[in-house]
């Protein structure tokens, strides 16, 4: 029976039918959470979690720093997804539910962040006129031309200018004709202003602050790209200087017609209108230089593979793309594993020439081919001037030679890499299986050709399809030893006898200043090496799966 009890009296226990007869049981769990007895609110609240929701705390004000910036720069994309991240990320590491996702969720936004998004933007730019003359938007290329198309005005005098500012706002202060004082900014016109005057230059600025000679400097690029209008009028144009010291004044030479969408010349009265490539365009074909970014489909491929300045040479480049990544393939597994099965032998000093073996590893692949640049120099090369005597053999500037110098130095900076993958897998073999080679009668050749190397094969494939896609993207060696040359003579793009896919989009890119930019060519050249390395790797690990008969 149960005794009833008074509410503040201590939990009585009930006693239930149980095994033996009048046996004392403890009361039924609640249906609700188990609270585990060590489980309270100052543990629950303990440094763990303090320190979790400081480091979420850091998280979330870098985000909040990001999505402000994205919003000012009406960067809608990386606002929503900058937003669906701190979502995320908050509902991750303050659920219970969600322990998994805690450890995997870091690599996704790293993965989402530099591959993904990353392959995305620049799938987007291909199919865009994104470069030179293309860079924003319609509204900041109309700008653009009304700022940069500017006459001076006729007999208009020279006027003496001072740099001023009112906080962060920058402005010009002038001394008219007349000697007034007048001052103003980009967003309004010069009005009279009382200043101090010494010897025909403006000094102080009543509610501006003068600019020294270094602070200037330091905002050179705002004082020439600054315009300030001369009087409420538009049609009366604008200071603008050169020197920080004398202003002149300038009218636009083009003028906008909102209501039409034209651009009309008041030099020689032409008419341009919009066209579908991005820039303005009079009836006589002529165009305005800046443009804006459009959509213009498969036309950056088409370029690619039939415009005569590019088709030629691409096609050249990618021959030479796939002959340099297989042949240095090739070439490093083979003297990788040559190396690693003589040193798998016992002899003596085997860990020390091991040790030398992989000393080219050591040396930072991007520095390697700066050395081998200088060693190879036709004029005062330590290969030229002392190992061949004083000759002056082209190694670096002959087409020819320079392909085969590009494959040799990549064979020294290779075949470390390949020796450690190879010795490893050779340590790892069976004994058993050859030992029963012996047995069979095999001798050493037919051992290591029927035992010894399907079986590295099977554990070496898979580096050797990712030796292949770094060779075939390995830009430090090309830019470094050669920079892509020796040119092409009838090319009409900065390409050379040596440069390889990657380094031909870096070019196409400008990047280099060498050509004009052109993103959205470059984009489009690097979707294709995306799509020539993946139908290779992907037909190369197809075609590894018959080895695992073997293994």
């Amino acid at each position: 029976m149960t005794d009833l009890q008074h509410p503040g009296a201590p939990r009585a226990t009930v006693e239930r039918p149980g095994p033996g007869a009048g046996s004392t049981l403890p009361p039924e769990p609640s249906r609700g959470r188990r609270v585990r007895p060590d489980e309270s609110p100052a543990r629950r609240l303990g440094p763990g979690f303090l320190a979790k929701l400081a480091m979420m705390a850091v998280v979330d004000a870098f985000g909040v720093y990001v999505v402000w910036s994205a919003w000012v720069a009406e960067a809608w994309v990386i606002l929503g997804a900058m937003l669906a991240m701190l979502a995320v990320a908050n509902w991750v590491y303050f659920s219970r539910r969600t322990v998994p996702l805690k450890y995997v969720l870091p690599g996704l936004i790293f993965l989402f962040t530099f591959q993904i998004f990353t392959i995305a933007y620049t799938g987007w730019v291909a199919f865009t006129n994104y470069g030179d003359g293309h860079n924003s938007t319609k509204d900041d290329a109309i700008t653009a031309l009304l700022a940069q198309n500017e006459r001076r005005v006729e007999d208009s005098p020279s006027l003496p200018l001072t740099v001023v500012t009112d906080g962060d706002e920058l402005g010009f202060a002038v001394v008219r004709p007349d000697g007034t004082t007048a001052a103003g900014s980009a967003d309004t016109a010069l009005a009279p202003v009382d200043a101090t005057v010494d010897e025909g230059r403006i000094t102080a600025v009543d509610g501006w602050e003068v600019l020294d000679r270094q602070e200037i400097l330091e905002r050179q690029g705002e004082v020439t790209t600054l315009r300030v209008p001369a009087s409420e009028d538009p049609n009366d144009g604008s200071v603008r200087t050169q020197d920080a010291r004398t202003g002149y004044l300038f009218t636009p030479a083009l003028v906008y017609d909102e209501v039409a969408d034209t651009m009309t010349d008041t030099t020689t009265g032409a008419v341009y209108a919009p066209n579908d490539e991005g820039q303005f365009e009079a009836a006589d074909g002529s165009t305005l230089q800046v443009g804006w970014r459009v959509f213009i489909g498969f036309d950056n491929f088409t370029t690619a593979f039939s415009d005569s300045r590019y088709a030629g040479p691409f096609f050249q480049v990618v021959v030479w793309t796939f002959v340099f990544a297989f042949t240095s393939v090739a070439t490093t597994f083979l003297l990788g594993m040559f190396l690693a099965t003589a040193f798998n032998a016992p002899i003596r000093g085997r860990r020390v020439y091991r040790t030398l073996l992989i000393l080219p590893y050591a040396i930072p692949g991007f520095v390697a081919p700066l050395l081998w640049s200088g060693l190879l120099n036709r004029s005062f090369g330590f290969v030229n001037q002392v190992l061949l005597g004083g000759a002056a053999v082209p190694w670096l500037t002959d087409p020819l030679l320079a392909k085969f110098s590009i494959i040799a130095v990549n064979l020294w900076l290779g075949f470390p890499y390949m020796f450690l993958i190879c010795t490893g897998a050779l340590q790892s073999l069976p004994t058993d299986v050859m030992e029963a080679a012996k047995i069979d009668g095999a001798g050493r050749l037919r051992t290591w050709r029927s035992v010894t190397l399907p079986l590295l094969l099977v554990s070496t494939t898979p580096l050797l399809i990712s030796s292949f896609a770094f060779n075939f993207n390995n830009f430090a060696l090309i830019y470094m030893l050669t920079g892509g040359g020796p040119r092409f003579a009838d090319a009409s793009v900065p390409l050379g006898h040596t440069d390889i896919l990657i380094t031909m989009v870096y070019a196409v890119a400008g990047l280099d200043g060498s050509a004009p930019k052109n993103f959205g060519l470059a984009s489009a050249l690097s979707i294709v090496i995306f799509v020539i390395i993946a139908t290779i790797s992907a037909i190369a690990f197809k075609r590894t799966r018959s080895l695992e008969e073997i293994n």
